[in-house]
């Protein structure tokens, strides 16, 4: 489907029932379109204790994902909404209309601590309806507000629009960005993650914060065995050279639904190096398409594990990438009451 990663609906898992499409019908290519729905949560930051991550505090402003990445691990969440991982997940958007307010609020709450918050923890914050709603910005505002400081990880060039923003978090050492590449090549970005920027964008956009003093690393995610996989030095090299002055990576993540929706991916895109990907998938993952092992689920394990591990380390000491740390700080958090805002 044009502008869809995903082609089918798979049966949610906590659901009995399951739409089947009659094999006899007419093929039908048509692409359906995105439905937006006001979410009514009452709070906006999310928090969590997994090992595998440098965050425990994230806002999403966004449930469900219009860039449509065939391999979003995020995938799954649409079905504690009684949706499907497939194109559910893609066309059925909730909006968070009152986060900026929501998070106002909590950070203005006694109970609140100071610490680093991520933006997105699940979906991308920049997918195309924040162009009119604005909702990402409005948070980037609050936060700016306050002081708190903010990570922000995107596969979109819209985080170009709020430079501004994320220059006045500079100041106070409380703003990092995180572009997300793929793959460099057009092509296979457009099939795979179909709505999201393309990469040279995305290299534009690291170029972007950087030339405006603003931290920017660059995360080769996922990466793809037998697919992508090949590309990580090319990657590293161009981000380097837009600006970017740190690197990490993803290894591919299958969980529940994601890996039947990507196994048909697969077969309708590139059904010559299918058993390949799949193969190494399993090498990586002992012997199964995920293994949700904490501290193996973002690198894998195996051979292919340690080479993809020794690539990228070789690659970023020869690029001169993650020399340095960078600490966010939560010296200059600030809150904003009623009565302080007017002084």
């Amino acid at each position: 489907m044009r502008g869809r990663g995903a082609t089918w609906n798979p049966l949610n898992r906590f659901e009995t029932l399951e739409y089947v499409r009659d094999e006899e019908a007419p093929p039908d290519d048509t692409s359906p379109g995105t439905i937006y729905l006001r979410d009514p949560t009452r709070t906006i930051i999310a928090t969590n204790d997994s090992p595998d991550i440098g965050f425990d505090a994230s806002i999403n402003p966004y449930r469900g994902c219009e860039h449509g990445c065939i391999y979003c691990y995020a995938r799954p969440t649409h079905e504690f909404l009684g949706m499907s991982a497939g194109l559910d997940f893609e066309t059925r958007i909730f909006v968070k209309e009152d986060a900026p307010a929501l998070l106002r609020e909590e950070l203005n709450a006694k109970k609140w601590e100071p610490k680093v918050l991520v933006m997105s923890g699940v979906t991308d914050p920049y997918q195309p309806i924040e162009k009119r709603l604005g909702i990402t910005r409005g948070c980037l505002e609050v936060l700016a507000d306050f002081r708190n400081p903010v990570g922000v990880i995107t596969k979109n060039h819209l985080i170009t629009r709020d430079v501004d923003v994320l220059a006045e978090l500079t100041k106070y050492d409380c703003a990092f960005a995180t572009i997300s590449i793929t793959t460099l090549d057009a092509s296979l970005a457009r099939t795979m993650e179909p709505r999201t920027s393309t990469p040279q964008l995305r290299l534009d956009a690291i170029a972007t914060l950087a030339e405006a003093g603003i931290p920017v690393s660059v995360n080769v995610a996922p990466v793809v065995p037998a697919l992508t996989d090949h590309e990580m030095p090319a990657i590293l090299a161009a981000a380097k050279k837009a600006g970017a002055k740190w690197a990490g990576y993803v290894a591919l993540r299958l969980p529940w639904a994601v890996a039947p929706l990507f196994e048909q991916w697969l077969t309708e895109n590139f059904p010559d190096r299918k058993d390949k990907v799949l193969n190494r998938v399993r090498e990586l993952r002992n012997g199964k398409l995920y293994d949700a092992t904490w501290g193996v689920r973002g690198r894998g394990t195996g051979i292919f594990a340690e080479q993809t591990a020794a690539l990228f380390d070789v690659t970023c000491r020869k690029l001169g990438l993650n020399e340095d740390d960078r600490d966010l700080s939560t010296a200059h958090f600030r809150r904003r009451t009623a009565q302080a805002t007017l002084f």
